[in-house]
Order: structure tokens, then sequence, then C-alpha cells
């Protein structure tokens, strides 16, 4: 049985925009009542004012608020179950991607604010609504991670270690929440995606489109699966198995951390992922 089906609800963080709003969108047409939170107040207002001409009859909200702050969190869920009375559907998504700098701490300190606090603030927030268990409706939780959080590329270590944490949250989440009757856990990540984080004006052919990826996510949700790794139009689901292996490797071979990237073992790794 689906999570996504009439009447449920859904709660969407990061959720005006990209993937987070893809995701709205089809919970929307899947006739879901749906609220977002997000920081970029004229980017719910647009979604608020776009859904609720589409979707008249269903409960539609917005709330702009920090995901970082629990407070937040605490301020919005008072009027979000006095509209919803209900949650079937947490899916957090909310990120940032700024540069890290090992000389100011302060750049990882706020991205582990949004990416990792920002989703254990929600769970928090949420737990006991998540989790209620009523017979017959299965409830889910999603976490959008991110291939850096796996294979972990040089050139932004503060948004990988980010996106690590929010891996391992996941599993552990799930691992805790195994014998519940009603709540799955499931981590969802992205491949290659065109969204505001893409750094380019016009959609790469390589790049999936958002709403790709919340169609791709829908489908493995139905099929039960928690590892919800997602392919591109370059890259596809071997080489993204090789990738993570090659990185598990480093470990248990004892190479060089990020040996992918290295002069002296990147053909090596090149030719073993490329199957050649």
């Amino acid at each position: 049985m689906s999570v996504y089906k009439p009447g449920n609800v859904a709660l969407v963080s990061g959720g005006a925009s990209g993937i987070g709003r893809a995701i709205a969108n089809l919970c929307l047409t899947e006739g879901m009542h749906v609220a977002i939170v997000d920081k970029n107040r004229a980017a719910i207002t647009d979604w608020l004012h776009e859904s609720r001409e589409k979707h008249p009859n269903l409960k539609i909200e917005g709330y702009p608020e920090d995901v970082a702050n629990p407070n937040s969190w605490s301020l919005f869920k008072k009027d979000f179950l006095k509209i919803f009375q209900r949650l079937d559907l947490l899916v957090l998504n909310a990120a940032i991607a700024q540069p890290s700098d090992w000389t100011h701490a302060s750049t990882f300190l706020k991205t582990f604010e949004v990416n990792v606090m920002g989703y254990l603030h929600g769970v928090a927030t949420f737990f006991a609504e998540i989790t209620a268990s009523e017979p017959g409706s299965p409830k889910a939780i999603v976490m959008t991670g991110s291939k850096q959080g796996i294979t972990n590329p040089p050139g932004n270590p503060g948004y990988n270690a980010s996106k690590a944490a929010v891996k391992f949250l996941a599993e552990n989440l799930h691992y805790d929440l195994r014998d519940s009757p009603s709540t799955s856990v499931h981590l969802l990540v992205p491949g290659w995606t065109f969204t505001g984080m893409s750094k380019s004006p016009e959609k790469p052919e390589g790049a999936w489109e958002p709403e790709q990826v919340a169609k791709f996510l829908r489908e493995k949700m139905d099929n039960g699966d928690f590892y919800i790794i997602c392919p591109d139009n370059e890259v596809d689901e071997e080489t993204d198995n090789r990738r993570i292996l090659w990185a598990a490797h480093d470990v248990v071979e004892r190479r060089p951390p990020l040996s992918r990237w290295r002069e002296d073992w990147k053909d090596k790794a090149a030719a073993e992922i490329n199957g050649s």
C-alpha cells in the first residue's frame, strides 16, 4: 500500500524549488494535502499561487521558516496540526551547498545546521505524528542525501560530510523503526539534477529534471526500497555501484583516501569503474 494516496498529508522541507517542489507537486497530483517549509518567501508565494489554482479542493500551505532553527519547527507545527490534523509523509529535503573553508569553521557549521540539524529538528518535532500507528495507512519519512555523501569527491568537504551524516542518520532511523507497523524510512540520493544549485542557466543534457527524481522516488518507495539512488542521463545504476564500491575499497584495501581522484590511482580507478 502506498503513502501516496488521496487525503493523505505531506510536509516537505525545501519544498519551494527544485526536487522538494517536484515532490510537493507530485503529492498534489495524487490528491494529497501538502505543506512546504522553505526560507524563500517569494518562492513559497509563487508555489502557493500556482498550487491553489490547480488544486482548489486540497489543503495547501507554505511556511517561510529557517529549518536550522528548532523554534521555527515548534512554532509552525501548531498551525500545521490545526489545519491538517495528521501527517503521513515527511520529506526532509532542505539543503545548502556553500563552499567549505578549512580556515573558517563557520562555513562548515552553517552547512551542518541546515543539512543535518534541519533534518533532525524535523524528525524530532513530528516524531509522534509520523510514527503514529494507523492500521491500513502507511506513513513514511524521506531524507534527501547525496552521492557526494557516499563517494566523497574532493571540493566541498563540508557538504560531503553533512550528506554522509544524513545517510548514517537515515540508516539508524530505519533500523530503530524496523518493527514499526506503519512507518517506513527512505534515503533519496539524487543523481545529477537540474536545480537552483546547478549553477547553470539551462539544463545540461546529462542532468535529470527534478520531476524525474520525484517520480523515481515514488516508484522505489512503493517497491519498499530504502536506498533510492537515482541515475541521470549520463550515469547509470551500474556505474554508480562501481563508484560506490571503489570508494568503500579505499578502506578495505587501505588505499589513500579519495584514491579515485589521485594522480597515482585515477587511471586504475577509471578503468575499474568503467569496466575496461
